[in-house]
């Protein structure tokens, strides 16, 4: 059974499940909660989506800090789906560390936590020396920590080193649309760290999840390409479908590409010479 973490091309897709933090998940999209309209369109998208993780961000979203309000917890209940605290909003890793252990208390001491500490609110960029502090702080904590970090494969390598369960490299500036600005560094970070390697932030459209999984990405987490579609729930199933035809053309193994190498796509054998000349031995 496939781990999600050490893949190779042509292996079959019938069991390949995501494993992150010792429990596999079928889905390898996972979906964020803001943004939408109500909670009635986040469940309709989340279904849509398949996603079996769901992120929240602690500082935004209610999961029963203030008692006279909706709950998502009612919307996505934790026993369907798995809880991906974030700290979203946070620029210090002081702030960060605090609102973890916030999330732990109101979700009954759940643990698998999203990381992201933002350098400044123009770009939401990581600040990636707080980022690597508050992940040192919540590991020893007891925290599993997905991290969302810059596209810096000696960075991922240090946060796989200090115990962090995924990482979770930008593709481009959250929210942007943008899509995978650099390619390249995806795969070096694939290639560097022996985690699940989880796409987050910048993807648009299908067509960007399914390069992010082509790469030989684990995963990509999305929130406002869905929430801010025209048809969210509509786009939810796009991405559904674009996360698994991107994950089977990695298993596949793409053909080689050949610049100035044509290729026929059907035998040559046996074909008539158009240019050969018609003697009496053919009439």
């Amino acid at each position: 059974m496939t781990t999600g973490t050490m893949d190779t091309p042509g292996q079959d897709t019938q069991n390949d499940t995501l494993l992150i933090a010792g429990k596999r998940y079928r889905s390898r999209l996972l979906i964020g909660t803001g943004k939408y309209r109500d909670f009635a369109e986040t469940r309709a998208a989340v279904d849509a989506s398949g996603a079996e993780i769901v992120t929240v961000a602690i500082r935004r979203t209610n999961i029963g800090q203030n008692a006279n309000e909706p709950s998502l917890l009612d919307a996505l209940p934790p026993s369907l789906y798995t809880y991906l605290p974030n700290t979203a909003g946070c620029y210090s890793a002081d702030d960060a560390v605090r609102t973890l252990r916030l999330a732990r208390e109101l979700l009954d001491g759940h643990d698998l936590v999203k990381l992201e500490v933002l350098g400044d609110a123009h770009t939401l960029y990581p600040n990636m020396p707080e980022t690597l502090a508050a992940a040192a702080t919540l590991v020893k904590d007891g925290f599993r920590v997905m991290v969302y970090c810059s596209d810096d494969p000696i960075q991922a390598k240090m946060l796989e080193d200090m115990g962090c369960v995924a990482i979770m490299p930008l593709a481009s500036l959250i929210g942007s649309g943008m899509g995978i600005l650099n390619p390249w560094n995806l795969q070096l970070i694939r290639d560097k760290v022996s985690l699940p390697v989880i796409v987050d932030a910048g993807v648009g459209t299908a067509s960007d999840a399914a390069i992010a999984m082509e790469l030989g990405c684990d995963g990509v987490l999305m929130n406002t390409a869905v929430a801010a579609a025209r048809d969210p729930v509509l786009m939810a199933r796009a991405m559904k479908k674009a996360v698994q035809a991107g994950r089977e053309a990695w298993l596949a193994g793409r053909m080689p590409r050949k610049l100035y190498s044509a290729a026929p796509s059907s035998p040559a054998a046996g074909m008539i010479d158009p240019v050969r000349k018609v003697g009496a031995q053919d009439r």
